[in-house]
C-alpha cells in the first residue's frame, strides 16, 4: 500500500518527536493527552499521517513547547489530492493549454459536485468524511482553469462510455453544455461507432505551461506517469491527434448531448 505524506507532515511529526524527546515523555503519555493510540503518535511523528492540531496543541501544551509546535498548524495541512497526482496537479495550475482524453469518467476539471461527491465517495480503501470533502473542495476549485485570465484553450475528448455510465445524472450532461460554450473550451464526444483501438487504452493528458514546457500525464488507480519526454510526447500527441479526428466536432457533440439529456428527460 502506497503512503502518502507530503515535507511538512515528516518536518512537524519530527519536531514533535523531539520535543517530546527532549522532554523524557512516551507516546503513550502523548496519545492519553490527545486521545490516539500510540500507534497513531508513532505515525504522526514518522510523517506518515498528518500532525492533527489536536496532537499538536497536546504535545505543546505537554512537552513545554511555549507555542512552537501550535504554531505548526499553520503549516501541517492534508494535501487535497492523492500522493500519485500532486505534482500533476501543480502543472494544471500553471497551464496555457490543456488537451484531455477520457475514455471511462467524466474529466475532473468538469465534473459537478453530486459526480465527484460520488466517485470520491466510493475509493477504495474507503476514505474518511473530511478527506472525502477536503477532496470534493480541491475537484470544484480545478473548475477555475475555464475562467481564470489570460484564459486557457482547453480541448477535451470524451469516449461515449463516459457519459452512459449509470452514475452520469442530466445535470452533469447539462454542466458540459454549458461549460462548452465557453469560447475557450472544445468538448468533443468520440461515439462507440467511431472508436479504434487507440481510444481503448486509457486516459491521457497534454499540457503546456506558460513557461512552455510540455508534459504529458497519464493515471491508473495506484500509479501515474507525468513526464516531458520528447518521444512519449510525440506517441501521446499522435494518438491524441488520431482520437480527435474520430471525434464528432464540439457543434456535433453538443447535439449528441442534448440528445442524450432529452432521453433522461423521459
Amino acid at each position: 500500500m502506497s503512503v502518502e505524506y507530503n515535507p511538512t507532515w515528516r518536518y512537524g511529526g519530527n519536531q514533535m518527536k523531539r520535543w517530546r524527546l527532549k522532554a523524557g515523555g512516551t507516546r503513550e503519555e502523548l496519545g492519553a493527552a490527545c486521545n490516539y493510540s500510540p500507534d497513531t503518535i508513532k505515525a504522526m511523528e514518522q510523517g506518515v499521517r498528518m500532525p492533527t492540531p489536536r496532537a499538536l496543541d497536546a504535545a505543546d501544551e505537554l512537552f513545554h513547547a511555549e507555542g512552537l509546535l501550535s504554531a505548526a498548524k499553520d503549516y501541517v495541512k492534508r494535501e487535497p489530492y492523492p500522493a500519485r497526482a500532486q505534482d500533476f496537479m501543480l502543472y494544471e495550475q500553471q497551464a496555457i493549454t490543456v488537451w484531455w482524453y477520457e475514455p471511462l469518467l467524466i474529466p475532473g476539471p468538469l465534473q459537478t459536485e453530486s459526480f465527484a461527491r460520488r466517485l470520491i465517495g466510493n475509493h477504495v480503501p474507503p476514505l474518511d468524511e473530511e478527506t472525502i470533502e477536503e477532496r470534493v473542495a480541491a475537484r470544484l476549485e480545478r473548475q477555475e482553469i475555464h475562467t481564470r485570465k489570460p484564459l486557457v484553450a482547453c480541448s477535451y475528448v470524451v469516449y461515449e462510455a463516459a457519459l452512459v455510465a449509470p452514475y452520469v445524472a442530466k445535470d452533469q450532461l447539462l454542466h458540459l453544455l454549458e461549460v462548452g460554450r465557453r469560447h475557450n473550451v472544445s468538448i468533443q464526444v468520440l461515439p462507440f461507432s467511431r472508436a479504434m483501438t487507440a481510444a481503448l487504452h486509457g486516459e491521457m493528458i497534454l499540457l503546456e505551461t506558460r513557461d512552455h514546457e510540455r508534459l504529458a500525464y497519464t493515471e491508473a488507480p495506484s500509479t501515474s506517469q507525468l513526464t516531458a519526454d520528447p518521444e512519449v510526447m510525440t506517441a501521446q500527441t499522435e494518438r491524441l491527434s488520431l482520437i480527435r479526428s474520430m471525434a464528432l466536432d464540439p457543434d456535433e457533440s453538443a447535439r449528441f448531448i442534448e440528445r442524450m439529456v432529452e432521453t433522461c428527460e423521459r
